[in-house]
Order: structure tokens, then C-alpha cells, then sequence
């Protein structure tokens, strides 16, 4: 019993220490508590935004392309629409594709680059090759290739085809730190008592490797923000659901932002949010990094 209470007592302190580092780091650079702010509004306005700010279904022929105004702020879009509730309605199908984009990239990635770096031999001569063989094909020409015999019709289906194409440097990368775990003494000991496999790799391998997993889909989330933006911006998919590369197509191409005063404020909309979701996912990692990584505190 007092093994158990001594066992609940050092694990709570570890918890209490584990935080106040977490405010320590967050506190010394401000900017990063910028970017957890910028994160979780991002988070929020996809998931209730369209509540409180929904999209204009009604068309309205006399405010068109009208400048930036204290009903309008950033404006409205070239079918009257205002264009801050079109920012907020397009995050949800945005951030859920760029969602689905993550976790597929880092499962697939983690798990080949993992089995990979732990097993070696001719299975990593294999899946190596084949990743390698995945890095040299260029992704755009076949997303582009792709969007023509298949229609994206939801932002789960974008996510998925995404997530599909984009694991092959997670799984370098997982496989890289797994080729360095696996030799340090921890691992070693673990494998002279004789744990199984899977032991090893599911409770020595991969809390190790949880933040560096973390960072990376974080990393993802923005590439697959900017991948389908791009498509959509390009106009090779069909505009079934408002996002903000659908925004910034019409906002260049059918509403003239780029030589009509009027119509600027619907391309600095989506922009301004593609920006600054940038810059929290940045912020965020920068942060996560120095609090997983000891060396780089400044105490």
C-alpha cells in the first residue's frame, strides 16, 4: 500500500513539474502563448464558428464586391455575400481535410518508418526502397491526374487521398530517430529481459517519440491546408462545399480582387486566414520542441 501511495505521489509531482515547465516555456517567449491563442481560435471557429457567424445564403445584387465597411468588414464576395462568415463556414471543410491529412500521413508514416528502423535487415531494404520510389514522384502533377477521375466530393475524401500521397518523409524521418532509439540502454535492457516486440516498440519506442510524432503532424496540418487550397484555387475540383481555396479562385479570377479596389477584401480573407493558421502551427511547434527537448531551456 505505501509502495502505491509513494508510486501515485512521485507520478503526480512529475505531472506538476512536466506543466510548470510547459508555463515556463510558454511565458518566456510570448509569441508562443500568441500561437496557442491562434490554435485553439482556429479550432473553435471550426467547430462552432458557423454557429454563431453563418454563411449568407441569400444573394444580394446590390452589395457586391463592396468595399470593407462596419456592417461588412473584409467586405463581400461578388455575390453579396459577407466575407468573413464565408472564412468561417469554409474553415470547417479546411481544417477537417487538413485534419484527416495528419493523421493519415503520421500513422502511415509512423508505422512503416517505425517497423522499418526497428526490424532492419531486408524489410528495411524494402519499404525504404519503395519510400524512396514515393519521394520522387511529384505530388501536384498527381493530385491534378488524380482530381480528374476523382471527384473530391467531401473533405474526408480529400484528407484521405492526401494523407495517402504525403507519408513518405515521416517515414524517413520516424525511421531515422527509431534507428537512434534502438541502440540506447534503455532498449537494450528491455530486450535482455527478454520483452516481446511489441512491448518494446509500444511502451519504450513510441512515448519516447510521442512529441517528435506530435511536431510532425502538426507540420502536416499545414501541408494539407496549403495542398488542397492550392487545388481548389486552381479550379481542378468542383466547388461543392465553401472553403478558401474555392475564396481566393473566385476572388482572382471572377471577382478581379487583384485590379478592383472593392473586391480586396474577399482575397485577404482566406489569406489572412491561411496566414495566420500558419504562424500558430509554427509558434506551436517552436514551443513544443523546446519542451520536449532539454537542451534547448534556458533555465
Amino acid at each position: 500500500m505505501t509502495a502505491i501511495l509513494e508510486t501515485s505521489s512521485t507520478t503526480a509531482t512529475m505531472r506538476r513539474n512536466f506543466w510548470s515547465g510547459v508555463w515556463r516555456v510558454m511565458k518566456r517567449k510570448p509569441s508562443r502563448m500568441v500561437g496557442a491563442v491562434l490554435m485553439l481560435g482556429f479550432v473553435f471557429m471550426g467547430l462552432f464558428g458557423p454557429m454563431f457567424y453563418p454563411e449568407q445564403l441569400d444573394r444580394d445584387p446590390n452589395a457586391i464586391t463592396r468595399p470593407p465597411s462596419w456592417e461588412h468588414w473584409l467586405g463581400t464576395d461578388d455575390q453579396g455575400r459577407d466575407v468573413i462568415a464565408l472564412v468561417v463556414t469554409g474553415s470547417q471543410y479546411v481544417l477537417l481535410a487538413a485534419l484527416v491529412t495528419a493523421v493519415i500521413t503520421v500513422v502511415l508514416g509512423t508505422g512503416i518508418g517505425l517497423f522499418s528502423g526497428f526490424k532492419r535487415g531486408r524489410w528495411d531494404n524494402v519499404l525504404m526502397r519503395f519510400t524512396d520510389m514515393k519521394l520522387t514522384i511529384p505530388g501536384l502533377p498527381l493530385l491534378l491526374v488524380l482530381s480528374t477521375v476523382w471527384k473530391f466530393s467531401s473533405a474526408v475524401q480529400m484528407g484521405l487521398v492526401l494523407g495517402l500521397l504525403g507519408w513518405g518523409g515521416v517515414a524517413r524521418a520516424v525511421r531515422s530517430q527509431t534507428l537512434s532509439l534502438r541502440e540506447r540502454g534503455f532498449i537494450e535492457a528491455a530486450r535482455g529481459l527478454g520483452l516481446s516486440t511489441t512491448h518494446i516498440v509500444g511502451k519504450e519506442l513510441l512515448p519516447s517519440m510521442a512529441p517528435y510524432i506530435a511536431m510532425n503532424m502538426l507540420i502536416a496540418v499545414t501541408g494539407g491546408v496549403y495542398s488542397q487550397v492550392g487545388l481548389f484555387f486552381l479550379g481542378v475540383l468542383p466547388y461543392e462545399s465553401n472553403n478558401w481555396g474555392q475564396m481566393l479562385n473566385t476572388a482572382v479570377f471572377r471577382s478581379g480582387a487583384l485590379t478592383v479596389p472593392s473586391a480586396l477584401g474577399f482575397l485577404i480573407g482566406p489569406l489572412l486566414a491561411i496566414l495566420l493558421l500558419t504562424l500558430a502551427i509554427v509558434l506551436v511547434v517552436d514551443a513544443m520542441d523546446e519542451i520536449f527537448n532539454p537542451r534547448l531551456r534556458e533555465e
